[in-house]
């Protein structure tokens, strides 16, 4: 049976490259973002992720749809899937690991490998558009 993790994040580029974050206890980094809780819009959600995990304000008005991808999520079973829409929004602040993040990272396409599978879609459209280097 398949199982369905829904999330959002927050697409960052400067320079050609991806702001990610690892998680305390994790090896691989992601595009920053999360689970909705219960009657969040994506919106309310991905500013309410940005904030807990890099300590920036998004602005909501600016919050636009880059596009959704689907891919087996990280450290659960087989047949686990991550849904992430992903979302681009100007912000206030310098992200910073902020609660359960350890460690963020500015990366390139050839840090593809070191995110989480889901990510590994979004490097290649980003790369494709000339957005990633």
């Amino acid at each position: 049976m398949t199982r369905l993790i829904d999330a959002v994040a927050w697409v960052h580029l400067d320079g050609g490259r991806i702001l990610a974050a690892r998680s305390r206890g994790r090896e691989l980094f992601y595009i920053p973002g999360g689970k909705r809780n219960a009657g969040e819009t994506d919106t309310e959600a991905l500013v309410r992720e940005v904030w807990e995990e890099l300590a920036v304000a998004l602005d909501p008005d600016t919050v636009t749809h880059l596009g959704t991808y689907t891919a087996q999520a990280d450290g659960h079973p087989a047949g686990t899937l991550v849904r992430m829409a992903c979302y681009t929004a100007r912000h206030r602040g310098t992200p910073v690991a902020s609660s359960e993040i350890e460690e963020i990272a500015w990366l390139s396409l050839a840090d593809r490998h070191r995110t989480a599978p889901v990510d590994h879609a979004v490097f290649d459209d980003l790369a494709r558009d000339g957005r990633l280097r």
